[in-house]
């Protein structure tokens, strides 16, 4: 059964100047395990595409999940990993049950959408 779902969709360049203006940015969207992952990319354009990302992923979970940010959901109760084939998961999250995501990117934006399913 469907508990939710989620969309969300965040310009590039909005991710690029917020890391210009704040470089701890990406330590306010990132855990640990996904800074690392973003530190070790080759290229600026690539980490914003990746930040733009996860950004996005986690604002729809947000969304199906009911609550947004706030008291009960912070970005970083939040991991988003890659399968070996690159598609990315919820390795982390206050949800029980399945989480399926899916994450795109274009030349100007990232898109994620997300479906919560209870069994």
């Amino acid at each position: 059964m469907i508990f939710g779902n989620g969309v969300d969709n965040v310009e590039l360049t909005r991710i690029q100047q917020a890391l210009v203006r704040r470089p701890a940015f990406a330590n306010q969207v990132l855990t640990k395990n996904e800074e690392e992952k973003f530190l070790n990319l080759s290229s600026e354009h690539r980490k914003v595409e990746f930040l733009a990302g996860r950004w996005a992923a986690k604002e729809a979970f947000a969304k199906a999940y009911g609550t947004g940010f706030g008291k009960k959901l912070s970005m970083h109760d939040l991991e988003v990993a890659n399968d070996e084939l690159g598609k990315p998961y919820f390795v982390k999250s206050p949800f029980i049950g399945a989480a399926h995501l899916s994450i795109s990117h274009s030349k100007l934006e990232a898109i994620a959408f997300v479906v919560l399913e209870k069994n």
